[in-house]
């Protein structure tokens, strides 16, 4: 009888100890898919998903292209022109003025009189000036001749990174999730409504169905309201790619099934917004509680205080992604290529770099981005190329990690990322995809193996310091 006892004792401890030992822990809330167990990507187009019928027929003429020139005969707008033929903009007869400390009123009022204008906006000891007379080089030259700054520059314009295509418009699947392994990775983690992504761009439809179930409270930058509707159409789509409703039967799947998104509209209805807005709203995402923070937008010219606003994320432990650009060029972009955000391309269902994805060595990985398919304004759906769609991908998997193992910094998931790609390119880190193409099962793995090196073992003898 004691034989007996010891022996089904003998094996119900073997049969935990195989349940704890080949299912890792994971924050996935709901149970696990079955998946196929082979290690080979999925081809794109072999899987095909339950996908709206109602995708919008845009107009094929590149909107990013209008928006230029749009840009480029506004008077209101000034232009840069760099030497690669790609341009930067700026609100003319306005500047980005820091003191080194917060001016009396007084003091404001006398700079009234010098530059004949206003504050436009203010957040602490930076502020937007707005002159009825001079110029913007006029007010940078008043500005920097004085001692009480810190810095003065133009008041810079970010442009979303999109492409609007129609040729692919009506194929029924989604080749991206597949293409960088994100249905393994759900094996490990779908994420945790913990975990807050922040997207800054032009606001989300906030009825979206695919959306409104996965929002936490965001802001409107622009006029200063918790209302950060799209009146576009770029940031519904972006915020699609990570959050879009999945397994429920309808429209397109996202990366992530639990992770909150967190809408920051600093982008007009036209596409674009400023340096100064972008910045204010990487500090609102940062100090509600973001964890990542999606930056699908760009402009060829540094800015200072954006520049400060993401050291003022990083060092609250969050994670930046940026879009490198849609121009084909290796003029270098912001902020993309700041030291603290991680810089994306994009590449096509080939995973071979897309022929619009700007390129240079602060690109740091790789993610598709051609032919999107995502949701959009007005409870539709979009099929959409550009960096801004390569962007998100890397977004929710920084989400994705953090979901599974929440202890890692912030510096930890973006090496993890890109230690975790598949090189596509030349060996080893080339201009075009960086390190790689992300491999989200990948990442989740080395993750997961970071903290846990025994798995579900290490955690029953409490081997992991638990």
């Amino acid at each position: 009888m004691r034989f007996k006892v010891v022996t089904v004792a003998f094996v119900s401890l073997v049969a935990i100890f195989a349940v704890y030992f080949f299912y890792p822990a994971n924050n996935v809330e709901a149970p696990r898919v079955q998946q196929d167990l082979t290690n080979k990507r999925i081809i794109p187009g072999d899987l095909r998903t339950n996908q709206s019928k109602d995708l919008v027929q845009l107009n094929s003429i590149k909107y990013g292209e209008n928006l230029v020139r749009k840009l480029d005969t506004d008077s209101s707008i000034g232009v840069i022109q760099h030497k690669t033929k790609v341009k930067s903009h700026y609100q003319e007869r306005q500047a980005t003025v820091k003191f080194k400390e917060k001016p009396s009123p007084e003091k404001i009022k006398l700079i009234y009189n010098d530059i004949d204008g206003e504050v436009a906006k203010q957040l602490d000891s930076t502020y937007i000036f707005k002159s009825k007379s001079l110029t913007t080089p006029q007010l940078l030259s008043y500005f920097n001749s004085r001692e009480d700054i810190e810095y003065a520059e133009p008041n810079y314009i970010y442009l979303q990174n999109e492409i609007v295509t129609d040729d692919e418009f009506y194929q029924q699947y989604q080749w991206n999730l597949p293409a960088i392994r994100t249905e393994k990775g759900w094996e490990i983690t779908r994420g945790n409504e913990n975990v807050i992504i922040a997207i800054i761009d032009t606001g989300i439809d906030m009825k979206h169905p695919d959306l409104a179930q996965r929002l936490v409270e965001g802001h409107n930058i622009l006029n200063d309201t918790p209302f950060p509707n799209d009146d576009n159409g770029h940031g519904t789509h972006v915020a699609g790619i990570i959050a879009s409703e999945t397994n429920n039967g309808v429209g397109v799947a996202g990366m992530t099934w639990y992770n909150k998104i967190m809408p920051i509209k600093t982008m007009n209805a036209d596409g674009y917004g400023t340096s100064f807005d972008v910045a204010q709203g990487v500090r609102w995402a940062t100090d509600h509680g973001a964890d990542v923070i999606n930056l699908s937008l760009g402009n060829y010219k540094e800015s200072k205080t954006l520049a400060e606003a993401i050291d003022y994320a990083y060092e609250k432990d969050v994670i930046l992604v940026a879009a490198s650009g849609n121009d084909n060029t290796n003029q270098i972009s912001y902020p993309a290529a700041f030291d603290k955000v991680l810089g994306v391309a994009a590449v096509n269902t080939n995973l071979e770099r897309a022929d619009f994805s700007n390129y240079g060595d602060y690109i740091d990985v790789a993610a598709p981005g051609v032919d999107i398919a995502s949701t959009y304004i007005n409870n539709q759906y979009a099929s959409l190329s550009g960096t801004s769609m390569a962007t998100p991908h890397v977004s929710a998997l920084a989400g994705l990690i953090r979901s599974s193992q929440p202890e890692l910094k912030n510096s930890e998931v973006i090496q993890l990322i890109k230690d975790s790609t598949d090189d596509v390119g030349r060996p080893g880190k080339d201009e075009y995809t960086g390190n790689g193409v992300i491999n989200v099962a990948a990442a989740l793995d080395s993750s997961y193996q970071k903290k846990k090196p025994f798995g579900k073992l290490g955690e029953w003898f409490n081997l992991n310091g638990k």
